[in-house]
């Protein structure tokens, strides 16, 4: 299963690269990090539009964008069932010891930490989202975590708040839940050069413009901060469905000239983006955590923010103002904040958030809940059905129910096509060539088995051939395995 004390670990989330988003950015730094320190990392995640099979980023990190679509909010559709083979496929081909689901409303996560638990996998959950309890679609979702939750080994929150909310909504006991919060990748997110000029005050929103981030909020703040301070300018990155209401304000205002509506912003240009402004403006309904204040606090920018969640946990009382989440508080709030620049040093604000977060220390951290997590015992199926009793007087009998189904189908799969007929994938290691220069550049890549491959140095990411990955199934392994897995099939060996 690999060196001693090193894990393999299987990484699942609807939300990952090509999106853009704090959960994608989570999964791809700790990732990396956790390679650095010697661990395997496979990451899972949906197809996006072409963007499909095995992919190869960064340091190795493999990548299997398997063929379910996205139906709604980047989610794919729940099927229970659907993704029991192809999960079990990847567990046994990586040699996989750890799977590690994140985001709560990710339905891909739920289903593996599923069929990782009834093969007898230990499983850890990362939850980076707060949830209410009083609307329809949150009593959902919660019974939902309270069904994957109640068999899960351990479980991680970004924040004491966001600890304090999952135990109440999955009924978790309180030492099963580890507080580790997000960090920022400080090399990537420094300040400007130089410092700017404060004859122009420009106030950065980068965000999803959706309810949730406080899109409505911005519509009733930015005309009158913009009243107020006449040497106030808006820079709003980002888009979604409430995109339109802050061009219907900029419309009504005649602020055409004083905010700058940038739409969508990749990941790699959000420093360009607020190294260019002086406040960075929060106003997020709901936030576990929120990595876009870690990364504009390492660009050196003042932060205002709401006082929500677990924003108030993130970073110290001198370098955010907070403000309850109402138009009014949140302009006097901007406006303090614009009293305060005179005293805000962006240099030694970045330095301090080097010592502050970082994500080596996320990943060393992670590794301890993963040694605790395999210390612990795998429950027969009877105790772990009893849990599921505990869910609720009929959802845990349908939660008894489809355990038991996932169980017995994963029994048939067992016997139609026993573990050890899985053929395991050889393990890809990458080393910068000094002696050779291949026809692609000065990167190449080797196979346990001995397969060279080459790779362009510049090149982020690589398609391997599934033939190479997977080998030869023979004639008769191939009939048997497209009959099994259909599309799945497909997708995997070609």
């Amino acid at each position: 299963m690999g060196e001693p004390g090193k894990h393999r670990i299987l990484m699942v989330s609807d939300f990952f690269y090509p999106n853009f988003g704090g959960v994608e950015n989570h999964i791809y730094y700790l990732s990396q990090c956790l390679i650095k320190e010697g661990h395997k990392v496979v990451v899972m995640t949906h197809a996006y539009q072409n963007r499909s099979g095995v992919r190869y980023m960064t340091n190795g990190l493999k990548v299997y964008y398997v063929p379910w679509k996205p139906f709604l909010m980047q989610n794919t559709l729940p099927t229970f069932f659907g993704t029991l083979s192809i999960t079990r496929t990847i567990l046994i081909r990586e040699k996989i010891s750890m799977v590690h689901g994140h985001q709560a409303f990710s339905t891909l996560c739920h289903e593996a930490l599923m069929h990782a638990r009834t093969m007898g996998y230990k499983v850890v959950f990362t939850d980076h989202s707060l949830y209410g309890f009083s609307d329809v679609g949150s009593i959902h979702m919660n019974k939902v975590l309270q069904f994957t939750l109640a068999d899960v080994t351990q479980a991680i929150c970004v924040s004491h708040t966001s600890k304090e909310n999952t135990v109440l909504r999955s009924g978790l006991p309180p030492e099963k839940v580890y507080v580790i919060p997000n960090a920022v990748d400080t090399a990537m997110f420094t300040p400007a050069p130089e410092r700017l000029s404060r004859d122009e005050i420009v106030i950065v929103v980068i965000s999803r413009l959706v309810y949730r981030k406080g899109t409505d909020l911005l519509v009733e703040v930015i005309p009158e901060v913009c009243r107020l301070h006449p040497n106030v300018r808006f820079i709003v990155g980002g888009d979604g469905p409430k995109r339109v209401r802050l061009e219907e304000m900029r419309e009504k205002h005649s602020l055409q000239d004083r905010v700058d509506m940038l739409g969508a912003v990749p990941h790699a240009k959000v420093r360009s983006v607020l190294i260019t402004g002086h406040i960075f403006l929060n106003s997020s309904l709901t936030e576990a955590f929120c990595i876009a204040i870690l990364e504009a606090a390492s660009c050196g920018l003042l932060t205002v923010s709401t006082r929500v969640g677990g924003v108030p946990e993130v970073l110290p009382d001198d370098m955010v103002v907070l403000a309850a989440p109402d138009p009014t508080t949140m302009v006097h709030a901007i406006t303090r904040a614009i009293y305060m620049l005179p005293q805000i040093d962006p240099q030694d604000m970045h330095n301090r958030m080097k010592k502050l977060y970082s994500w080596p220390d996320v990943a060393r951290r992670t590794e301890i809940v993963y040694n605790r997590a395999l210390k612990c015992s795998n429950p027969p199926l009877l105790d772990r059905l009893s849990r599921y009793l505990t869910c609720g007087t009929w959802a845990g009998k349908l939660f008894c129910i489809v355990m038991i189904v996932n169980f017995l189908l994963w029994r048939l799969l067992q016997l139609w096509q026993p573990d050890k007929d899985v053929e395991v994938v050889p393990d890809i290691q990458l080393w910068k060539s000094q002696h050779e220069e291949t026809p692609f550049g000065y990167f190449t890549i080797q196979t346990q088995s001995g397969i060279r491959l080459h790779r362009r140095k510049w090149f982020r990411m690589v398609l391997i051939a599934p033939r190479t990955i997977f080998g030869g199934l023979g004639t008769y392994g191939m009939l048997k395995w497209f009959f099994l897995f259909g599309a799945e099939h497909q997708y995997l060996c070609g």
